[in-house]
């Protein structure tokens, strides 16, 4: 078997086991995210983040009831894995996972005491290349990138600013270096063998005719998955509507020539508990952080 054919069948096993990747897989495995990078080093006008007692009331990503330790986290991911059901381990926050030592200290522990996990990391892409090897020496396998944009007049729209070089540069300064890192970031992800994820916040009015292009440049660059996410009317973008489901499954039809589209995604906050639906008649059990 060529290396190339090998890489593919295993990507192609890896997408079969992961329940954010396919329906079959949803019903039959179960996942959790850990709540364990609290800061962040971008500044996206769609965000909220939101930990503590409010974020019982705040669905979606970005929100955890609290922030875990490494060590707290692990014991979770202990209890529920002699559950049996427990498949896929993931850090989506609730900041950037790459921003955070937390992030590679639990991956560590969890992949020490549980080597028959999936694991999977969530990132913005700043930070990608830069710790690329970081996320492999911890045994990840799959990646979520969240690109929104490909030109700089749209990602000015949608970051107010980013940390770069260690200054908090404005939005309209750090918009093209925002852009370079994430392309190269996903590139190099899926040359390295990962399976990669894009997602997209679909903002109407601001990247709505861009996701197509998103689509096309990370399905040329080898991403399994491309997922679309309606705006969560919160932070600076608040007052603009979400998107009617029309336009959303127009822009994932038109995104589907490029690469395939991931439907059915809840949008989960940072530390969901998600058990297999056949458990959990797809309902999310509880937040992880709670539970800890």
């Amino acid at each position: 078997m060529s290396p190339i054919t090998q890489r593919v069948e295993t990507l192609e096993r890896l997408a079969k086991e992961h329940p954010c990747y396919t329906e079959q897989a949803r019903l039959n495995r179960g996942r959790i995210h850990l709540a364990v990078a609290p800061a962040c080093n971008l500044g996206c006008n769609y965000c909220e983040r939101t930990v503590g007692s409010r974020a019982r009331l705040v669905k979606g990503p970005g929100t955890a009831a609290r922030v875990l330790s490494p060590e707290d986290a692990a014991q979770l991911v202990d209890r529920l894995a002699a559950e049996g059901w427990l498949s896929v381990v993931g850090i989506a926050g609730p900041g950037e996972p790459l921003f955070n030592p937390q992030t590679f200290d639990t991956l560590r522990l969890v992949k020490r005491n549980h080597p028959e996990l999936l694991l999977c990391v969530s990132t913005n892409g700043l930070l990608l290349s830069q710790k690329l090897y970081d996320l492999l020496g911890c045994g990840v396998t799959a990646l979520t990138v969240t690109i929104n944009a490909v030109t700089r007049a749209v990602a000015e729209q949608l970051y107010a600013w980013a940390l770069l070089h260690g200054r908090r540069e404005p939005g309209h300064i750090a918009a093209p270096l925002i852009l370079e890192r994430q392309w190269a970031g996903l590139a190099e992800a899926v040359d390295a063998g990962l399976l990669v994820k894009v997602n997209s916040v679909l903002v109407p009015g601001v990247n709505n005719q861009e996701l197509a292009e998103v689509a096309r440049r990370a399905g040329q660059l080898g991403a399994a998955r491309h997922n679309i996410m309606p705006l969560i009317p919160r932070g600076r973008m608040r007052h603009i509507p979400r998107p009617a489901p029309d336009m959303v499954e127009e822009i994932r039809a038109e995104c589907s020539r490029h690469v395939v589209q991931l439907r059915g995604c809840q949008q989960c906050q940072a530390d969901v508990i998600a058990p297999p639906a056949s458990l959990a008649q797809g309902v999310c059990r509880a937040r992880a952080s709670i539970e800890a």
